[in-house]
């Protein structure tokens, strides 16, 4: 019998959390959760080894199931998806990839810069600034588009401080996050073509690495920092 890289079993034991979100319900469980989980991390880790033939990632993170409720007003105790990011070779490289698993057709890829410091989104915007037209050529391709959609990330009011508000580039300037989302749906999580699909969208999004890897090693004159 052929075997999927992603077992269902797991969805359908987070469709049940969902339902018990409690310590006495997860304590009765936790010994198939931590079966399954061991399974799903070796799904993860093919998917670092498929990155690893076209980048280089020198680290996989997995998430805990368990949630940090001490500022939450959600107080459930337990994570109904599990999470895992992949984190590109720096200083040289930029970036990272993130991929989710959940029940209801709420899986999900990204990829970009979650939470760039303050250095690094000020070095960005500075770019932008100067000449955005670069970068809009590569995430407008509609190669490209036709993987990743739009870009999405928060983003401030109106504009940071020391840069205009009525710019022609504004709307890269603003932004906070620079992020690529994709979701799946059960039915694509379970199949069996499933770490193929996500290693061909992750190396889709090279372009947009490769430009921001540039300028982040980079300063205004184009020398390197590193």
């Amino acid at each position: 019998m052929k075997t999927t890289p992603i077992p269902i079993e797991l969805l359908n034991f987070f469709k049940q959390l969902e339902k018990n979100n409690n310590r006495d319900w997860f304590n009765a469980h936790k010994s198939d959760f931590k079966r399954i989980e061991a399974n799903v991390k070796q799904a993860y880790e093919k998917v670092m080894a498929r990155l690893n033939e076209h980048d280089t990632i020198d680290a996989l993170k997995m998430f805990r199931i368990y949630r940090d409720v001490r500022f939450s007003k959600n107080k459930q105790p337990y994570k109904t998806h599990i999470g895992g990011t992949f984190h590109r070779k720096k200083p040289e490289l930029r970036g990272g990839y993130y991929l989710q698993l959940a029940p209801n057709n709420q899986s999900f890829i990204a990829t970009g810069f979650w939470a760039p410091n303050k250095d690094d989104l000020m070095r960005v915007r500075k770019e932008f600034e100067a000449d955005s037209e670069d970068l809009r050529s590569i995430i407008n391709n509609p190669s490209f588009k036709a993987v990743w959609g739009d870009l999405v990330g928060d983003e401030v009011k109106t504009a940071p401080r020391g840069f205009d508000k009525n710019h022609p580039a504004i709307d890269l300037i603003k932004k906070k996050q620079y992020i690529f989302t994709k979701t799946y749906t059960d039915s694509q999580v379970t199949s069996e073509g499933f770490i193929d699909e996500v290693s061909t969208s992750f190396k889709a999004v090279r372009p947009f690495f490769d430009y921001m890897s540039s300028v982040l090693t980079t300063n205004l004159n184009g020398e390197s920092i590193i």
